[in-house]
């Protein structure tokens, strides 16, 4: 969900653009200083720097804002049917369904666009202020709000254990720092995934920093780096788009089988096997097992997502904000006992609680709201960090 590496690397790299015109006018410099060829070399300047302005003015791509916008209602929409699913089979596996695959897209997506992270001085500065300013930032407000909202005014500020939604900011910025060492070994996805099982048979890895879901959802981070381009065209193309359609319906009928059967914490990875009550080797059993269901249903998802600009497209940009600021209407939600109405869990009364729930979080991804809390969410801080000494040696010649 963060934004700060999608929106970077989902433009394309202007420096592609220059460095192939800087190739191309090499002969020109070394021809004989005479006027005719100036004059052509300021022409083929004046075209590299038009081409190089376009190439930078490029929007992003619509395929990625539009799959972050959708991922961002469905995991709004599963907050708000948490509370239906004891009393409704069928939000229940809903709910099964949405939480098998919306947090892995999303993950993916990060992983994807963190291809290129590595210890720059200007990435590292923007993984500080775009995560983990963010996080600090949003665990003290959330920890105000349950103070004031549920009546206990003592519950503690505690920056090593994110409280609700804080705990992706964890998980990416850990996530990210490890990128150059994803890079240089030699299988990266299966031993993420044989870190992810060690984690779900280790209860006493604790709470702190939210370990357990950071190393359990590791290898949807780890796959997001080892994809290219051509791998979500694989998934965009007619073919699998039908076929998503019968493996989506089996998945749903496969959830509503499985609700009052399985434990739904499972989907949380939050917990090693035994903290669920289960025996310890049914971790890698179900770590295993689930990774692989949600991997199928994060490519029909991708499937489905539209590759065109659409009304939707601009609020991909937002979705951090969305993902943020929504949790505080769905923890007050539960605080101001809003769902002990009985018309909310009625099947018409699901289904307006589940467009308010879309609505909602759309409107918290709009550019209005960016603008009001761009402040928390990507501030820029110049002043805590050492200017480049490179950069002002430029700025002076």
């Amino acid at each position: 969900m963060p934004h700060d590496t999608p929106s970077q690397a989902g433009a394309p790299a202007p420096a592609q653009t220059s460095g192939a015109a800087t190739t191309t006018l090499a002969p020109a410099a070394a021809a004989p200083s005479h006027a005719k060829p100036r004059s052509h070399a300021k022409g083929r300047g004046r075209a590299r720097a038009k081409n190089t302005a376009a190439a930078g003015a490029k929007q992003r791509d619509a395929f990625f804002d539009n799959a972050k916008y959708l991922a961002i209602v469905l995991v709004a929409m599963g907050h708000s049917w948490e509370p239906l699913r004891d009393g409704s089979r069928t939000a229940a596996a809903l709910y099964i369904t949405v939480y098998a695959f919306h947090m892995p897209a999303f993950i993916i997506i990060s992983g994807y666009f963190s291809r290129s992270f590595d210890m720059r001085k200007d990435r590292l500065q923007r993984l500080i202020t775009g995560v983990a300013v963010p996080y600090i930032l949003f665990e003290v407000a959330y920890t105000l709000f349950k103070r004031w909202a549920d009546d206990d005014p003592h519950y503690p500020i505690s920056l090593t254990d994110p409280w609700y939604l804080t705990w992706f900011l964890a998980a990416l910025f850990i996530w990210r720092l490890t990128t150059p060492l994803w890079k240089i070994v030699r299988w990266p996805v299966p031993l993420a995934l044989a870190i992810a099982v060690l984690a779900s048979v280790s209860p006493d890895i604790g709470d702190d920093l939210d370990l357990q879901r950071t190393l359990q959802f590791l290898p949807f981070f780890v796959i997001g780096l080892a994809l290219r381009p051509e791998h979500f065209k694989l998934v965009r193309r007619k073919k699998a788009r039908i076929a998503a359609v019968p493996v989506f319906a089996g998945a749903l009928v496969f959830a509503y089988w499985a609700a009052p059967r399985m434990n739904a914490a499972w989907f949380y990875h939050r917990d090693a096997a035994q903290e669920l009550a289960a025996p310890w080797w049914s971790g890698a059993v179900m770590t295993l097992a689930m990774f692989g269901c949600s991997l199928v249903l994060v490519a029909c998802f991708f499937a489905w997502v539209p590759g065109r600009t659409m009304w939707c497209t601009a609020l991909g940009a937002g979705t951090l904000y969305g993902y943020l600021l929504h949790g505080f209407l769905a923890k007050g939600s539960r605080f101001w006992n809003w769902y002990d109405n009985p018309w909310v869990h009625t099947p018409w009364g699901a289904v307006l609680l589940t467009l308010i729930a879309g609505t909602v979080v759309t409107v918290l991804c709009t550019p209005p709201v960016q603008r009001i809390f761009r402040f928390a969410m990507e501030p820029k801080m110049t002043w805590a960090f050492k200017k480049d000494p490179v950069g002002v040696a430029r700025g002076r010649n």
